[in-house]
């Protein structure tokens, strides 16, 4: 499932202030020297389930890890993880997880922005 007009698509930052961001927002990192993909870990114990909110981004300039790197955010995605067979991304979310993804993509906005404006 996608996370459609965010604010965050398309906006461009220095990779080094997002990685700060993204970890004190909860996220790991998992990367390339082109990407990066930000994951948000939930586990449901009612449903014995774990999703993952991914945030990803790829590089506008330079290289990561570096942190002069200017990196570009994409669409944010949530994926219901299945062993071993992977993670599933379309499919009905449960609504609890569905409004902890809204909130966290909108803590990580306001962080952007606020960090923008300063």
């Amino acid at each position: 499932m996608k996370f459609e007009q965010t604010g965050l698509e398309g906006i461009q930052i220095k990779f080094e202030d997002l990685d700060e961001t993204m970890s004190e927002c909860g996220f790991d990192r998992a990367w390339d020297y082109e990407r990066a993909t930000y994951d948000y870990k939930m586990i449901d114990q009612v449903e014995d389930a774990t999703y993952y909110l991914r945030m990803p981004c790829f590089v506008i300039e330079g290289e990561i890890p570096k942190a002069d790197t200017t990196v570009e955010l994409m669409t944010p995605y949530v994926g219901k993880h299945y062993y071993p067979h992977g993670v599933e991304y379309d499919e009905d979310f449960p609504q609890k997880i569905v409004d902890k993804c809204h909130k966290k993509i909108g803590t990580v906005t306001e962080k952007i922005q606020a960090d923008k404006l300063s």
